[in-house]
């Protein structure tokens, strides 16, 4: 028998609640029973894998800046996370292709503060290595949050140290760490050129430095081995994203130039000792897609940032970040954000190539030829994944903005509690806001709220979500005394929007229907959105159709992450 309680119980149970939060001042708490996201593209039905095939991106949504590194037959893969908490998901594979996440290496509060930084700053282009039994992660927490560090841990599952700081690495960002054959460890990075001063606006190089993996501190002379590009006479930008390896008795060094937007291309140079001189390859780039027409169908752009892995048969693969932006080309609208996608490694004279000139990205591709893996939910291609809150914890997936400063949601009786806290989604702080990515053109999210606001302000609902500046709130909210179903956007390209948005659409609540469930529903449609909403088990009502989705890309929010979907429960201050 089960042990839930029934609806009408459920109803009574949150008036009484919601009477007696009233009576106490308390903030009020949403209920989300369930949430549903699905998504499909249009090249899943234009490529299918067929048997010992894979689809690319891997990782589809809000993965960029990969790093892999192998241990045995397991590979484990890391990547950016920006302002969201918990920070840098740590994946598991055994081919490469399927992908579980084991966790997150910024899991607790007092590891690393965001503070209050829009949400470009924060953790980026994290870096895995393993040696000696311990996994090591080199990262940049930017601006205001410590600089360069390393963590450590025995089980890449977590826990992860807290960060030690290394502070010889000065305001640069990027780090990756190397083992030598002889067990010797060094770290490169990228920073201001010698002198600290640039020669022309984006004028980076790469350094590298000593690095003792027992105290976890750099040490010995800092020196560059890559000064603005392999072409400096063409001034390239933003040399960075770096990484050693070795092959053959040669070092490798492999970095991505021209920014992380169409630009972007990887680049490779080796030398016969670590400290250099390097030699550049001259039929670099090993991979980019700026030289191909921007109105391809169905394109896959700025390909860059790559990390390079051996399996144990002694094949090479990469993988590295992408965009797929949405119709029109010329606008290259991404809501996604940058993902990870997989490409093999092909050797010529002695040099690695991922994609040789003018070739597009594959989107279907022989698999490696490892055991098959398997994931616990997909990460690549049409899928659906519903989340009941049935658990004791929330799916790694599972992300906040910014570093907690205090408990406001719980997992209880099936259902996600969310207390709504006085701060808005256009604040840099940190809302009570819960969210997963989106990882499709073409997606979905669904979720059933039980809420009774106590006073004007107070709100509860489902988002679409890029950044503090640009997103949208499909919520249930009181207004003037009465309960409304409404639809609030903030776009950041009109001077003087209040950070709670702007109210595009509302709809009566039925009297008497405080605290029952609602259904709410977002469709993201390329550069279209949907809001729907639906009372109980009833039929679905629009309450505003083809709204402007392309205002949360890339293009026209900025930044490096991509849309989210979430719940959110908040109030109004008392007295505004």
């Amino acid at each position: 028998m089960s042990t839930r309680a029934t609806p009408a119980r459920l109803l009574v149970l949150l008036l009484a609640l919601a009477w007696k939060a009233a009576s106490a001042g308390e903030p009020p708490v949403a209920r989300f029973d369930a949430f549903r996201y699905e998504g499909h593209d249009p090249a899943d039905e234009a490529f299918t894998p067929g048997p010992g095939q894979y689809r690319n991106p891997i990782l589809q949504g809000f993965y960029p800046d990969p790093s892999v590194v192998r241990v045995g037959a397991d590979y484990y893969l890391v990547t950016s996370t920006f302002g969201w908490f918990p920070g840098i998901p740590v994946f598991h594979s055994r081919d490469l292709v399927r992908w579980n996440q084991l966790g997150n290496a910024i899991d607790r509060p007092d590891q690393l503060d965001f503070g209050r930084e829009s949400l470009v700053n924060g953790v980026f282009a994290p870096a895995i290595e393993h040696h000696d039994g311990r996994f090591y992660i080199v990262n940049t927490c930017f601006p205001s949050c410590g600089g360069n560090y390393v963590l450590t841990a025995t089980d890449p599952a977590g826990p992860w140290s807290d960060p030690t700081w290394l502070p010889d690495l000065g305001g640069g960002i990027d780090p990756s760490l190397f083992f030598d054959d002889d067990g010797r460890a060094w770290i490169v990075n990228n920073d201001l050129p010698e002198g600290g001063r640039e020669r022309y606006p984006g004028h980076r190089a790469i350094w590298l430095q000593a690095f003792d993996a027992d105290t976890l501190r750099t040490f010995g002379p800092r020196r560059v081995l890559l000064d603005a590009g392999i072409r400096p006479g063409e001034k390239p930008t933003y040399v960075e994203g770096p990484h050693l390896f070795k092959h053959a008795g040669w070092y490798y060094l492999t970095a991505a130039e021209g920014g992380t937007g169409e630009m972007h291309q990887q680049v490779v140079l080796r030398s016969r000792t670590v400290t250099g001189p390097y030699e550049a390859w001259d039929a670099n780039p090993v991979l980019t897609q700026r030289d191909l027409p921007r109105d391809r169908p169905m394109p896959v752009t700025s390909a860059g940032h790559a990390d390079f892995v051996r399996t144990p048969d002694g094949d090479w693969w990469a993988v590295f970040l992408g965009n797929r932006p949405y119709p029109p080309a010329s606008a290259h609208h991404v809501n996604t954000g940058r993902e990870t996608y997989l490409l093999p490694v092909e050797w010529h004279d002695g040099w690695p190539r991922i994609l040789a000139a003018g070739l597009a990205i594959p989107r279907i591709l022989d698999a490696p030829g490892l055991s098959a893996g398997k994931a616990a939910w997909p990460t690549s291609g049409r899928f659906a994944i519903e989340d009941d809150f049935d658990g004791e914890t929330l799916p790694p997936y599972w992300m906040s903005l910014r570093t907690p400063r205090q408990t406001w949601h719980r997992l209880h009786d099936g259902a996600l509690h969310v207390q709504a806290l006085e701060i808005g989604l256009g604040q840099r702080d940190t809302p009570a806001f819960l969210a997963r990515r989106q990882q499709h053109q073409y997606a979905m999210a669904t979720t059933t709220l039980r809420f009774v606001p106590l006073r004007d302000g107070d709100i509860a609902g489902l988002a679409a979500f890029q950044n503090e500046e640009y997103w949208y709130l499909l919520a249930l909210a009181r207004e003037g005394g009465e309960d409304r179903i409404v639809l609030d956007r903030r776009d950041g390209r009109n001077a003087g929007e209040p950070a709670t948005g702007v109210r595009l659409a509302s709809a009566a609540h039925p009297p008497g229907a405080a605290g029952a469930p609602l259904r709410l529903r977002i469709r993201a449609r390329g550069g279209r959105l949907d809001f729907e909403y639906a009372h109980g088990d009833g039929d679905w009502h629009t309450l505003l159709a083809d709204a402007d989705g392309t205002l949360l890309s890339t293009a026209t929010a900025g930044g490096f992450t991509g849309v989210v979907f979430g719940v959110h429960a908040g109030r109004r201050p008392a007295g505004d």
